[in-house]
């Protein structure tokens, strides 16, 4: 499902920022390093233009794509033999209903402030997006986030190699001429390749256990709890690091790093570690 346009600061900020960076790497550091017209400028001004390409793309998809909508008819089966786990509120143990959008919430639903809906499998809702990231466009935000980190990384290392150049050209003219630009570029780039890389880190961390931002943080109460009885917690929907990164990017490895989300499903039901112990030991 696809959204309308909404004009947002913080995006048109974004889009400013990837032009900025994209001009004056290719225009600035390509060419004082390379020349733009060389081989090796041509090289690494078409690589680094088909990282920013693929980098705006599931930028774009992943705004534009709707997170997940909890359909006005779902109704949790609490006799459904296949669905055996639903989720409770931590008070009363009633199921979990959402009051401000009259309707129950399905497994890893939450209710966003900002979009003012109930978002299937929410992880957080990103203002530089201007939407929620959940079940429909995770995979597409952090594709997007990979390929900015790469990009940023590129970027900077070009900026670093036009400024150590030592090749013939007139030293003052080209400082001279370009001493804002990389002013500008090194203050943008180093702030911004360090925070998308810890964020990066952080999602790979989260598919990895096949949590969301929302579900790390009750785990972490959960966890408290669960040792303050004298029990152990593990998260339910933790299927072991190679199927929980198989269920965020899809089976197929070639389209890991695609703005394709084919394999997500309803976002209604989600396997569980112990529908996957059961299965195992009905196997043996």
């Amino acid at each position: 499902m696809k959204r309308g346009f909404r004009f947002s600061l913080p995006v048109t900020v974004v889009i400013t920022a990837i032009g900025y960076v994209y001009v004056s790497t290719v225009f600035v550091f390509v060419d004082q390093w390379f020349g733009l017209w060389s081989s090796p400028g041509i090289m690494n001004a078409v690589v680094f233009t088909g990282v920013a390409v693929m980098c705006v793309l599931n930028y774009a998809v992943a705004i534009y794509t709707d997170p997940g909508r909890v359909p006005a008819t779902f109704m949790p089966d609490v006799e459904d033999a296949d669905n055996p786990v639903h989720e409770i509120k931590r008070k009363g143990g009633d199921l979990r209903y959402c009051q401000k959008c009259s309707h129950y919430k399905p497994p890893r639903a939450h209710h966003c402030r900002a979009c003012k809906r109930c978002v299937l499998r929410m992880d957080h809702h990103c203002i530089w997006m201007n939407t929620c990231v959940g079940h429909a466009n995770y995979k597409v935000f952090f594709i997007f986030v990979l390929y900015a980190v790469i990009a940023c990384i590129y970027s900077l290392v070009l900026l670093v190699g036009s400024l150590t150049n030592d090749s013939a050209k007139d030293e003052e003219q080209s400082e001279g001429s370009f001493r804002t630009i990389y002013v500008i570029s090194g203050l943008l780039l180093v702030p911004l390749t360090v925070a998308l890389s810890v964020l990066l880190a952080w999602h790979i961390y989260l598919i990895l256990r096949n949590k969301t931002t929302i579900e790390y943080h009750e785990g972490v109460r959960a966890m408290w709890l669960a040792e303050k009885g004298g029990d152990d917690y593990s998260h339910p929907y933790d299927l072991g690091a190679y199927e929980n990164l198989i269920s965020a990017l899809g089976p197929n490895v070639l389209c890991w790093v695609c703005p394709r989300s084919r394999h997500i499903g309803s976002g209604l039901r989600f396997q569980t570690a112990y529908e996957k112990k059961a299965g195992t030991s009905a196997s043996k």
